[in-house]
């Protein structure tokens, strides 16, 4: 089966947060959004499909995740997608990704402790550890030749520090589009069991990425699974955040009941949504050759980025990145400052594009363009940002 992802849809209307409440973000309505990371393309047939016939039972009470179809869909997309074998009684259920990371951190840190994490950096990073009284230590990432490389002196040095004590990782990496290689994870595994520093990796974007590039779980690259997990959803790969629910693999037993006791006992948030759990299953067991599609979707979707920009706008560059439907733009070269450039955007070229600075002041001079969207979408929203610098080449010059 071929699926199509040109098909454009009418987003306006549906209570979308990238489409219906752009203002809140930029400041100005009917702007043309490339921002939050969701995407514009219809779900998958097959979880469609399975959604309208549940949907067609009338009934939706409370909902068990706790059981080996849940489980097992988990299991068989980990080996197919990564050659990853991953037991039953790791896997549990949370209702988000940032829940899943707000809690650990909470179980395996106290007030004070650090936790390190690379810049720039998912902007809710930076709130989930600040507002739970927690040190944010930064490590940034070294950029050079339009390439991020991790600075493994300087994260030794933090993870060294005697109140560090959790490495938040985002694998593969927002907003930079980093995949990182096995001797890479090996090496930052080693180091935080030298400084007893637990692993949690964000792995979210794990089912974008282009090939050659091939994303390896943190389990899978881990010898002693007592100091790493994993925190995901297939809501990212299938357009899927609105049904609700994501999912933790957590090999240390005595952490994982912790948690499950926190989300049931104290939290009471252990029933997953019905048709959230029935678009896991479904994405899982039936959505392979969608993604493979996808991929190569976004693929093409990138090279027209780096196309137009290297033709009309020389200036800024864009370096494909290895995952994510992120287009991580490096516009330092720009006479221009990054406020001059947004208010040019938003307000003459009325386009919504996420500054760099959002991920913290190590994205200062980019932009992060979100191309999980049809072609037709990118070319319009590439002519904006033209637009916008050229009314900053006539008012300037």
């Amino acid at each position: 089966m071929n699926y199509s992802f040109d098909e454009v849809v009418n987003r306006l209307g549906t209570y979308c947060t990238q489409w219906d409440y752009i203002e809140d973000r930029f400041g100005e309505k009917d702007l043309l959004p490339f921002s939050i990371s969701d995407t514009d393309f219809l779900c998958p047939p097959e979880i469609l499909t399975a959604i309208k016939k549940r949907v067609d039972h009338g009934i939706f009470g409370y909902t068990r995740w706790n059981h080996l179809e849940f489980k097992g869909a988990i299991q068989q997309w980990y080996l197919k997608r990564f050659s990853t074998s991953i037991k039953e009684d790791w896997i549990i259920y949370s209702p988000t990704v940032i829940y899943t990371i707000s809690k650990l951190i909470e179980h395996m840190t106290e007030e004070g402790d650090h936790v390190v994490v690379q810049t720039p950096a998912y902007d809710a990073f930076f709130k989930l550890v600040e507002e739970n009284k927690r040190v944010f230590s930064g490590n940034k990432l070294l950029y050079e030749n339009s390439s991020y490389f991790i600075d493994f002196q300087d994260l030794e040095k933090k993870l060294a520090h005697p109140r560090a004590k959790v490495f938040l990782l985002c694998s593969p990496h927002n907003p930079t589009g980093r995949v990182w290689s096995k001797i890479e994870l090996k090496k930052i595994i080693a180091l935080c069991k030298k400084y007893q520093v637990y692993v949690i990796s964000d792995e979210i974007h794990m089912d974008i990425v282009s090939k050659p590039n091939v994303h390896i779980p943190i389990v899978n690259a881990a010898e002693n699974l007592d100091h790493v997990c994993i925190c995901t959803s297939a809501s990212k790969t299938f357009n899927t955040p609105g049904l609700g629910g994501s999912y933790a693999i957590i090999p240390n037993q005595e952490l994982k009941e912790r948690f499950l006791i926190t989300l049931k006992n104290i939290d009471g948030l252990s029933s997953t949504s019905t048709l959230g759990a029935i678009g896991l299953m479904t994405a899982y067991l039936d959505g392979g050759q969608w993604v493979d599609e996808l991929n190569a979707y976004i693929e093409k979707n990138m090279e027209l980025v780096k196309g137009f920009l290297d033709t009309h706008i020389p200036s800024a560059h864009l370096e494909i990145p290895e995952s994510t439907y992120l287009a991580w733009i490096d516009i330092s070269r720009l006479p221009y400052t990054d406020e001059q450039l947004q208010d040019a955007l938003i307000h003459h070229g009325k386009v919504a594009i996420m500054p760099g600075e959002m991920y913290g002041k190590d994205g200062k001079g980019f932009l992060r363009m979100n191309v999980g969207c049809p072609s037709s979408k990118v070319i319009d929203g590439l002519q904006r940002f033209k637009k916008a610098l050229d009314y900053l080449e006539n008012k300037y010059k």
